[in-house]
């Protein structure tokens, strides 16, 4: 039986072995880390799915800040990665781990995430409706850069590290 359980209770080095067989070695080079920058990941939105002591999957969610282009700044949370055990991919666990993330981070805080726009709008409420105007640190499939919740950034702006670490709403 699947746990999901704090990710701070994993041990970092399997959590980072995960992540190098979901998205190979080379997912440091891709644009999402570079929008996070050296942040540290939310602890209370993110979660690890451990199948009897073996870690399957992950996720992690990360404090990031939208500059717009009048220097008005909006703190969002960016979540993902998810990673699943390749082995164990269509089990659920990617859904269960991204619903709990959610459910943590609650309805009013605004979230962001470059990921698949017919998976995330039809299971979680994710769209691409605010992001057309964003810049990113590096290249993005623009219909794959998706947001959700109250407060997120309309209009032109810069994604990047957060200035602060927002509270994830209750």
């Amino acid at each position: 039986m699947i746990e999901l359980v704090p990710i701070g209770t994993v041990n970092p080095a399997a959590v980072e072995d995960l992540l190098d067989r979901a998205f190979g070695p080379d997912r440091h080079a891709r644009t999402a880390y570079k929008v996070r920058g050296a942040a540290v990941a939310v602890p209370d939105l993110s979660f690890a799915a451990i199948d009897g002591e073996v870690l399957v999957g992950s996720i992690q969610c990360w404090p990031i800040s939208f500059l717009d282009d009048a220097g008005r700044r909006t703190d969002l949370v960016m979540v993902g990665p998810v990673a699943v055990d390749p082995a164990r991919q269509g089990d659920g666990i990617g859904r269960a781990l991204v619903s709990r993330a959610l459910a943590a981070a609650g309805d009013e805080q605004p979230l962001m995430l470059i990921g698949d726009p017919e998976y995330y709008g039809r299971f979680f409420g994710f769209d691409a409706a605010l992001t057309g105007s964003w810049r990113l640190p590096g290249p993005v499939e623009r219909h794959r850069l998706l947001a959700r919740g109250a407060g997120v950034p309309a209009g032109a702006g810069q994604l990047g590290p957060a200035l602060t670490t927002p509270v994830p709403a209750a």
